[in-house]
C-alpha cells in the first residue's frame, strides 16, 4: 500500500511566481539558454528557447491589442501544438480572458460555448477545425476574428493568419508600442474560462483567476520533485494539462516536448527521452498490458517475472539493479523516464508494483476543473497508490456528513477554488457554500492524511434495503480481478416488474482473451464475478451481467456516459 515510506521530509523549495506575466519574464531571464518547447514541424524537430517564447508572446499579445481584442474573451480550438501554447500564454497576459475549447465538441456544443463565453475572437488550427468554424460562422455573430494557426483557406479582414499577426506585433514593438508590455497584472480578476465536459447536461463555464493558476503552479511543485524533460500528451483544453503540463513545467524551467496525436505517444516518448510524463490511468494500463502481451507473445513473460522477483530481492537489501536489468523495457520509454503522473481513477496495485519494479514511479493525484485543477497528489518518497495523495499546501479539506466508515462528500477551500460558474449564479450557489466547494466526490481521509476517492454522489446507487453502493468501487475491483474486462459500468437493473438489483454492463476485451488462449471470454468474466461475489456482502453482489459488443458512449474527455437504471 505505502511506498518509499518517508513521512518527515520537508516541502520542496519553489521559485516565486508573482503573476502570470512574471512567469514569462522570469523564465526568460533565469533560463536564457534553455529549450522550453520542442515539437515536430515539416518532418523536423523545432526547439524554442525561453527568451524566444517571451519574444513571440510579446509580439502576439501586442498584435491582439492592435486588433482590439486585448481586453476581450478569446477562444482557442485545436490539437496540441506550440501555436496553441503561444496563443494561450499571450491571451493569459492580456487584460482579457482565455477560453480553451474542445475541438471535438459537436457543432451545437461549439456554438454554445463560444456564445456563452462571450468570445470575440477564436484561434484555431487544422483544416477540419477551420472547415467546421466556416460552416458555423453565421451562427457566431459575436466572433469578430477567426485566427488560423496555418495559412487559412479564406483570408480577409475577418479571417486572419497568426503568422501575419506575429510579424505585425514585432513591427509595433520595434516602433515602441507598449500596450501589451505595460499591462498591470491583476491576480484576482477572471483570467481563464474552462467548460466542464460532464456526462449529463450542458457544460458549465468554470471561472478561474490568475491566483488559482499560480497556486496550482507553486503548490504542486512543493509536493513534487519535478525533473528536466516532459512529453506533453493530454489535451490542452483540459485544465490538468494546461496548468500542470504547461504553466507548472514552464515555471520550473523544463523542456516540454509536444506530442501531436495519440498515434505518436509511444514513438515520441522514446524519441524525446523524457524524465516524466502525465497520463490518465487508462493509458498507463494500455502500456502495461502492451508490455506483458509482447512478453507473452515472445515467450519471455516467465523470464521477466523471474527477473522482477530477483530485482525486488536485491532492492530489499539496498542493491538497486533495476536500470541494467530492465534496460530492454525502459528503452521503449527513452531510457530516462523516472515518473508517470496520473490523475483520475485509482491505480491498480499490480500495475504500480510492475512499474516500480522496473524503476518507474507511478504517482496518482486528484483534481477537478473547479480547483484549477489540483487538490491533492502523492509525494515521490511517500505515497499510497490506493489513494490520490495528500492535500496541496494552502488548501483545507473536510468530509461532509461522513458515514460509519468516515466516507462523505469531499469539500475543499483555498485560493485555487474557482470564482464560480460563468453566468450561472444558481449552480455557483449550489457548489460553493460558505466558501467551501462541494466536489460531488465521495471519499475519506486516513491517519496519514491521504485522501481516498470511493465514488461520485451522482453515481450513488441506493438499493431497496436502504444500502448505499458506490459503483466505482465495484468496477475497480472487478477490473483488477479480471484483465479481460475492457470497460464496465455497475448500475441498478430491473429483474422483474418492480425488483431492482445490482448489475454490471461489460464490454469484454475479446482480442486480449484470444491472445491468451481464452476461448470463452464471457464465461471467464462470469467466473471472476462469481469469485468477487464470494468475498463481498450480499448487497454488493453482482446479480446480473449484460455483455456489450461495442464500447460505451463517451464524452470528448473519454468519460463513459453512464446509464443509471434500466
Amino acid at each position: 500500500m505505502y511506498k518509499n515510506r518517508k513521512t518527515n521530509y520537508p516541502l520542496y523549495e519553489v521559485r516565486e511566481c508573482a503573476s502570470l506575466r512574471a512567469l514569462i519574464d522570469d523564465a526568460a531571464r533565469d533560463f536564457p539558454d534553455m529549450v522550453s518547447f520542442r515539437y515536430r514541424s515539416g518532418g523536423e524537430v523545432v526547439s524554442v528557447t525561453y527568451p524566444e517564447v517571451k519574444e513571440q508572446v510579446d509580439a502576439l499579445g501586442t498584435a491582439m491589442y492592435d486588433l482590439g481584442i486585448g481586453n476581450t474573451h478569446v477562444a482557442i480550438i485545436g490539437a496540441n501544438s506550440f501555436d496553441w501554447v503561444r496563443a494561450y500564454l499571450s491571451t493569459l497576459n492580456t487584460e482579457g480572458v482565455v477560453v480553451p475549447v474542445d475541438k471535438d465538441l459537436s457543432d451545437d456544443d461549439t456554438v454554445f460555448v463560444l456564445d456563452n463565453s462571450d468570445a470575440t475572437a477564436v484561434f484555431h488550427a487544422g483544416k477540419a477545425t477551420e472547415k467546421k468554424l466556416l460552416a458555423l460562422e453565421d451562427r457566431l455573430p459575436n466572433i469578430k476574428y477567426f485566427i488560423c494557426f496555418d495559412e487559412p483557406a479564406v483570408k480577409d479582414e475577418r479571417h486572419l493568419y497568426v503568422g501575419d499577426l506575429l510579424e505585425k506585433g514585432k513591427e509595433l514593438l520595434a516602433a515602441g508600442d507598449r500596450r501589451f508590455l505595460d499591462v498591470t497584472p491583476d491576480n484576482e480578476c477572471l483570467k481563464e474560462l474552462l467548460y466542464t465536459s460532464g456526462t449529463t447536461g450542458r457544460a458549465k463555464g468554470v471561472m478561474l483567476n490568475a491566483k488559482a493558476l499560480i497556486t496550482n503552479i507553486r503548490a504542486s511543485q512543493m509536493l513534487m520533485k519535478i525533473t528536466d524533460t516532459a512529453v506533453s500528451i493530454l489535451p490542452y483544453h483540459h485544465s490538468y494539462e494546461s496548468t500542470t503540463g504547461i504553466l507548472t513545467m514552464f515555471h520550473h524551467g523544463m523542456t516540454i516536448c509536444i506530442n501531436e496525436s495519440l498515434r505518436t505517444v509511444l514513438p515520441n516518448i522514446k524519441f524525446y527521452r523524457p524524465t516524466e510524463v502525465q497520463l490518465v490511468p487508462l493509458f498507463v494500463e494500455k502500456i502495461y498490458r502492451g508490455i506483458w502481451d509482447k512478453a507473452e507473445e515472445s515467450g519471455k513473460a516467465a523470464a521477466l517475472r523471474k527477473l522482477i522477483r530477483f530485482s525486488n530481492r536485491m532492492l530489499s537489501v539496498g542493491i538497486d539493479l533495476r536500470k541494467p536489468l530492465f534496460k530492454s523495457v525502459t528503452e521503449n520509454f527513452g531510457g530516462r523516464l523516472k515518473a508517470i503522473i496520473c490523475g483520475g481513477a485509482p491505480l491498480k496495485p499490480d500495475m504500480v508494483d510492475f512499474f516500480d519494479s522496473i524503476g518507474i514511479t507511478l504517482i496518482n493525484g486528484y483534481g477537478i476543473t473547479e480547483c484549477g485543477p489540483l487538490i491533492s497528489i502523492n509525494r515521490p518518497e511517500f505515497h499510497n497508490y490506493e489513494s490520490v495523495g495528500q492535500l496541496l499546501p494552502g488548501m483545507q479539506l473536510r468530509i461532509d456528513d461522513p458515514n460509519e466508515a468516515g466516507e462523505g462528500e469531499i469539500c475543499v477551500k483555498g485560493p485555487n477554488v474557482m470564482m464560480g460558474y460563468y453566468k450561472n449564479e444558481k449552480a455557483t450557489a449550489e457548489a460553493i457554500v460558505d466558501g467551501w466547494f462541494h466536489t460531488g466526490d465521495i471519499g475519506r481521509v486516513d491517519e496519514n492524511n491521504f485522501i481516498f476517492i470511493t465514488g461520485r454522489m451522482k453515481n450513488l446507487i441506493i438499493l431497496k434495503n436502504g444500502k448505499n453502493v458506490y459503483p466505482e468501487e465495484i468496477e475497480e475491483k472487478l477490473s483488477v480481478k479480471c484483465p479481460y474486462i475492457s470497460e464496465i459500468v455497475v448500475r441498478a437493473m430491473k429483474a422483474g416488474d418492480e425488483e431492482r438489483l445490482l448489475g454490471a454492463e461489460i464490454f469484454p476485451d475479446r482480442e486480449r482473451a484470444e491472445k491468451n488462449g481464452i476461448a470463452d471470454v464471457e464465461a471467464e468474466i462470469r467466473r471472476a464475478v462469481s469469485e468477487f461475489n464470494d468475498t463481498e456482502p450480499s448487497y454488493k453482489m453482482i446479480k446480473k451481467i449484460v455483455f456489450r459488443d461495442t464500447e460505451f458512449e463517451k464524452t470528448t474527455s473519454k468519460k463513459i456516459k453512464r446509464k443509471y437504471e434500466d
